[in-house]
């Protein structure tokens, strides 16, 4: 009796058809290299034009954004809305003043047009074309008996009322005992601003959105003031 030798598994199969390790181990290599270009890309798009998270380092927002705390800060809206009073924000700062290079995160008060003056202590702002309107911080740090920390200048001597220029916002941080802000450095460019801080998310127990106050007797918004009009007209011209 004649048996015939049993068929070699794979044997037949044509040799375009055969498994080639090689090649498979090369389309999952591409494959890894196509989503870690595309993770970058998006990353980077995220980053630099959407969303970016910041470490705060300073203790300049005291008692709002605390040293240690995380915020998110928001690139996007900035870019279709001016920032507006209230606002806190993010920036690079002005040369001279850098610290290793980290970004200041101050409030910002005074907005292209105003004129913002501190007397006894307190902070006034008057729109362009407008009247002083004393502005309510509840936000400022409290000073040793329980009151509002006084707003001061840097020095007996120093600026007191500054006109704020077109593209340019005037800034101050909360804790106004210990924050080096455009009271020190005059009003900031509007190109130095990376962002709005949005999102306070870490840590776990003051995760919450970052809120903007009203001040009573001033629009959010800042008049679309043009360097030598008249009061009348930038008045006229300010927005709602």
């Amino acid at each position: 009796m004649t048996y015939s030798p049993q068929p070699n598994p794979g044997a037949e199969l044509p040799a375009d058809e055969q498994p080639s390790k090689p090649r498979r181990r090369l389309g999952c290599a591409l494959e890894i290299v196509e989503t870690l270009v595309l993770t970058l890309v998006i990353y980077l798009v995220i980053h630099n034009f959407v969303a970016q998270p910041f470490e705060v380092e300073q203790e300049s927002m005291v008692p709002t954004v605390n040293p240690g705390e995380y915020v998110l800060i928001d690139k996007i809206s900035p870019r279709f809305a001016d920032y507006q009073r209230g606002d806190i924000v993010v920036f690079q700062p002005p040369v001279g003043f850098g610290q290793g290079g980290v970004p200041f995160i101050k409030r910002v008060i005074g907005l292209p047009g105003d004129t913002v003056s501190l007397e006894n202590g307190r902070v006034y702002v008057t729109p362009a074309g407008g009247s002083p309107v004393l502005l309510d911080e509840p936000y400022v740090v409290r000073a040793i008996d329980g009151g509002q920390a006084p707003t001061m200048p840097k020095s007996a001597e120093g600026t007191s009322s500054w006109t704020i220029e077109p593209g340019t916002y005037f800034v101050m941080g909360d804790n106004r005992p210990n924050s080096q802000d455009s009271r020190y450095f005059g009003p900031v460019n509007r190109e130095l601003i990376i962002g709005r801080a949005w999102l306070r998310y870490f840590p776990l127990d003051r995760i919450g959105f970052v809120e903007r106050p009203t001040y009573a007797g001033l629009s959010a918004a800042a008049a679309r003031y043009v360097a030598g009009s008249s009061a009348t007209t930038q008045a006229a011209i300010a927005r709602p």
